[in-house]
């Protein structure tokens, strides 16, 4: 086979905008990358903020910028791996559509129990049950560590996924050399990412989530930032504003200007799908939203975009105003979108992951030349975080619905369907529990009719945290976040009274933390599709990007279109 070299195209479009939440500090030695003169392009965009370099069209293959991702150690590496491969069923740009779910924090333990739960809620015994990925022919494993951590955060952890690089914790789509906070840092370390080149290919693409949009996931496939917790302007530090970095939510808008200031007119016509939460990211605090610089960013999107659909509820989404919508932006909650459990019970106004997911698809598949969508399960790693399984597998459980939905209405023989997480969680499930006993429930040993008990006599649940808050019981609570309000739980605990499969049960925990943390064990990779057959043994997680790149031949297809246009 050829090489990486020649194998993938080298291609890198230098977005503007420095995004997040807390993370572990990243290294980096602070060295200032050099940034190519400006090629000017005259066109209506946002003024470039004084004391960032502005980047005009780029010249693909001659400027140094370029060679950020294709030239990086960690992108050829993960392209040679995928090269090496003893046996190569899949042939270049086979699949027309790609779909890459994520199911953020869904650890290997969390598949297993999410399975069971599902199980027996349909009447089974629950083991021997299957989620709709678990049927995928080919799957694999990811190794999910960032350059900077064992224990991978998911900013880190989906700019591997959407840039085929690995890079520190906290940092979005942006190199390794780049200190976390240190806004001109990022300058010449910009990574292009998977979206980007689907819409330079002219493909439409999406980005779904039931977490802010801004939040790190979602924004990996869109931001430059080098820190995830920019998601507006109010949480740029002076010294970002300061140097030109821009937040995660202008970035998000204004996504087809900054393409087109670097590739010239007809680059891109923007994101079609965009659907999650974090409304007040986008509002200035004059319309009760969070931004202190004045803009109001849904309208801004909504001026640039009139054949386009915005939409706040189940109800707008489904009402059929989104039927000839060139583009959807849909933000159906002031931050997070509900939990699964709590939407049913507490918030039917908001639409389900499956329904986001079907109204994406709905739209991306009237491009002929194919689409690229991101759907992310973030609440996931929110119920885990919070200390409550039941929030989590609930989420898992949705998650597979969607991915369900996505099958049934996709065809197999061009749509590649990648199925990951990020990371995992120190989620345990453990004991002896007999088959069928209630997933959620505590331990009943095999033989047994009583709960079994522990060293010091007290019967334990099924799962269970190494790190978190610990247990409370609030009868019936389908909102996770309430554990936020109350005290650390530092001891062991009488369960025999209390409810382990009601909602509001929260799980013990062996070492009281303010927040459970993610765990560091690999992640399962489920693929079908054409591509699917390059899923196979214990990967990087970079590889991932690769593979989708090579199995839709986004680079070549990105190089073509933009050779055409100019």
């Amino acid at each position: 086979m050829r090489s990486s070299h020649t194998f993938f195209p080298l291609l890198l479009l230098l977005i503007s905008g420095c995004g997040s939440e807390s993370s572990p500090p990243a290294s980096g030695d602070g060295s200032q990358s050099s940034v190519p003169d400006p090629i000017q392009v005259t066109i209506d965009s946002p003024v470039v903020p004084e004391g960032r370099p502005e980047i005009g069209a780029l010249n693909l293959r001659d400027n140094p910028v370029v060679k950020n991702t294709t030239e990086n150690a960690r992108y050829v590496s993960a392209a040679d791996r995928l090269e090496n491969l003893p046996v190569q069923t899949a042939s270049a740009g086979q699949a027309k559509n790609v779909i890459l779910f994520v199911g953020d924090g869904m650890g290997l333990s969390t598949v297993t129990t999410a399975r069971i739960l599902e199980g027996q809620k349909k009447g089974l015994l629950g083991e021997e049950n299957s989620l709709s990925f678990d049927n995928f022919a080919y799957t694999g494993l990811s190794k999910t560590y960032n350059v900077d951590s064992q224990t991978a955060d998911s900013a880190g952890t989906m700019t591997a996924l959407m840039t085929g690089v690995k890079t520190d914790a906290g940092i979005l789509g942006l190199a390794e050399n780049v200190v976390k906070g240190d806004c001109r840092s990022g300058f010449g370390n910009e990574l292009t990412t998977a979206l980007e080149l689907a819409e330079l290919a002219g493909l439409s693409t999406g980005v779904v989530t039931t977490a802010r949009l801004t939040h790190a996931t979602p924004a990996a496939a869109f931001a430059k930032s080098a820190d995830r917790a920019w998601e507006d302007d109010v949480d740029l530090i002076d010294d970002a504003k300061n140097n030109g970095c821009v937040d995660i939510a202008r970035q998000m808008v204004e996504f087809e200007q900054n393409l087109t200031q670097r590739f010239g007119a007809n680059a891109t016509d923007g994101i079609e799908v965009l659907m999650g939460g974090g409304r007040l990211k986008f509002l200035p605090t004059s319309q009760g939203g969070s931004r202190q610089d004045g803009r109001d960013l849904i309208s801004q999107w909504r001026s640039q975009y009139p054949s386009g659909a915005y939409v706040e509820s189940r109800a707008n989404l489904n009402s059929g105003s989104t039927d000839s919508a060139t583009h959807l932006f849909g933000l159906f909650a002031d931050s997070h979108m509900s939990y699964e459990q709590a939407r049913v019970a507490d918030a039917p106004a908001q639409p389900s992951l499956t329904e986001m997911t079907t109204s994406a698809l709905d739209l991306l598949k009237r491009n002929t030349n194919g689409y690229f969508l991101v759907v992310e399960s973030g609440r996931i790693d929110h119920g885990h975080h919070a200390g409550s399984a039941h929030a989590a597998l609930e989420e898992t459980v949705e998650f597979s619905n969607a991915v369900r939905a996505a099958l049934d209405s996709t065809d197999s023989s061009d749509t590649l369907i990648i199925v990951t997480a990020d990371h995992s969680h120190v989620f345990g499930f453990a004991g002896h529990p007999k088959r069928g006993n209630p997933i959620l429930d505590k331990v009943v040993q095999v033989g047994a009719n009583e709960y079994d008990l522990d060293e010091s006599g007290l019967p334990y649940a099924t799962l269970s945290y190494i790190n978190g808050r610990g247990f409370r019981f609030v009868e019936n609570e389908t909102n996770a976040d309430v554990t936020y309000s109350m005290g650390i739980q530092y001891t062991r605990v009488d369960l025999s009274s209390v409810d382990t499969t009601n909602p509001g049960f929260f799980q013990e925990a062996l070492v009281p933390l303010e927040v459970e943390t993610h765990g560091a064990e690999d992640v399962a990779i489920y693929a079908t599709g054409p591509g699917a057959s390059l899923v196979r043994g214990t990967m990087e997680q970079s590889q991932i990007f690769h593979i989708m790149n090579y199995a839709a031949s986004l680079e070549a297809k990105a190089n073509s279109a933009l050779n055409r246009t100019r």
